[in-house]
């Protein structure tokens, strides 16, 4: 593909988010409509290695309908169709289940789905690359860029590249982020998050625990055929101990903390582990510049929200940008993109805040700390109602919900 010099939208950053958004902005707007998305390393052919999963809550997976990719994940996305909730001790012989809950709606359509990152990536490639629109430029450096009121030039090194605005999806390291002088609230936990995958001789049925320990949260959740994806937040120095174990040693601590009623692991897949922290972009725009996904917000996976945090950006950014250009509106100027950030500022910060304050609750061994949100864990458990809000929160239908989330076109 020849490299374009102009462009409606830049997007850096190749992610699943900035994917996503590619394809979105050009069914918003027709094959017309350009964008070119930068990445540094170059667009492979076929999945990766990325061990992880991703859950995909019910907008998330509206917003792919939309775009006709679910289509491609349907088979491989496992529905989840309900979540237990314990808290206990490692040592514990017992775990009893003191939430469990339907995570369906009223319809009886699951609000998740587990789906393998890879699987979603190589769907979200084919896609970009079936738009005409979409310029995919792999292997390019995204060297700086500088704003004026005719558009955003971007340096790629060997050319530059001008745009209407610029769209910084680069990551929780974001060098957009850094070059467009905004700045982050952040801090680190003294924990490390570790992802792996296992077989299992008992079937899951669709359901998924979070066990939550002293050290931070274990999650299982649902995969296709009889497997599981392990989602594990731990203690920094143990991670450390535990990531150097080999298979036969790390298969028993994962036994440790495993679900009684999926019984024997079987098998046990790579291993990926990553350090755990908050971050928050305290401006989510700059002149003809944006940020999405991990670059505008990094939250802890104790809800396993991270990525639809990310569409939920893709979804209001297009939909802004698609309303401005059929006005005839400048889609770079402050006051469109200013619009994008009101929307999303308050969830971003919201959801931050909130896992944030779970990880620190759950986390603490104390007693009476331990006794009192037992109970509230099991008044919870006795509320319907309560229940089925927070439910329909997870799934991203409450609030001011953007069109793609809702399965419509923008």
């Amino acid at each position: 593909m020849s490299r374009p010099h102009q462009v409606d939208v830049a997007i850096g950053g190749g992610g699943n988010v900035g994917l996503a958004l590619a394809v979105a902005l050009t069914d918003a707007l027709g094959p017309g409509f350009t964008v070119a998305l930068i990445d540094r390393a170059p667009w492979p052919a076929a999945p990766g290695n990325d061990v992880r999963a991703s859950a995909l809550a019910l907008g998330s997976k509206r917003l792919l309908t939309a775009l006709g990719v679910w289509p491609q994940l349907a088979e491989f996305a496992q529905p989840v169709t309900a979540i237990d909730i314990t808290d206990s001790r490692l040592g514990d012989a017992i775990r009893p289940i003191l939430l469990s809950y339907d995570n369906t709606l009223n319809d009886k359509e699951p609000a998740s789905y587990i789906i393998e990152n890879d699987r979603l990536r190589a769907a979200l490639i084919a896609a970009a690359g079936a738009r005409r629109g979409v310029s995919l430029l792999g292997g390019v450096a995204l060297k700086g860029f500088a704003a004026d009121a005719a558009g955003v030039h971007i340096d790629l090194g060997d050319a530059t590249l001008s745009a209407r605005v610029l769209i910084g999806a680069d990551g929780r390291g974001s060098r957009l982020r850094e070059a467009a002088g905004i700045k982050v609230l952040r801090w680190s936990y003294p924990q490390t998050g570790i992802v792996t995958s296992v077989g299992h001789s008992r079937p899951h049925g669709g359901r998924a625990l979070q066990h939550f320990l002293p050290s931070g949260p274990f999650a299982i959740l649902p995969l296709r055929h009889n497997r599981s994806c392990i989602t594990w937040s731990e203690d920094a120095r143990e991670a450390g101990r535990l990531l150097a174990l080999n298979q036969a040693a790390f298969r028993e601590e994962l036994t440790r903390r495993f679900d009684y009623r999926l019984g024997e692991i079987l098998e046990v897949g790579a291993r990926a582990a990553w350090p755990l922290e908050m971050q928050l972009a305290r401006a989510l725009t700059a002149e003809r510049f944006a940020l999405i996904g991990d670059a505008a917000h990094l939250v802890h996976p104790i809800a396993g929200q991270g990525l639809n945090l990310g569409l939920r950006d893709v979804a209001a950014l297009t939909e802004v940008i698609a309303e401005a250009a059929r006005l005839g509106l400048d889609i770079g100027s402050a006051l469109v993109l200013e619009r994008y950030a009101r929307w999303r500022r308050l969830d971003a910060a919201l959801s931050a805040g909130t896992f944030d304050a779970l990880n620190t609750l759950f986390a603490n061994d104390w007693t009476l700390v331990r006794t009192a949100r037992d109970v509230g864990l099991a008044l919870v458990d006795r509320l319907p109602a309560l229940k089925a809000f927070f439910v329909a929160e997870a799934a991203g239908l409450t609030g001011e919900v953007p069109k793609l989330l809702r399965g419509e076109r923008p």
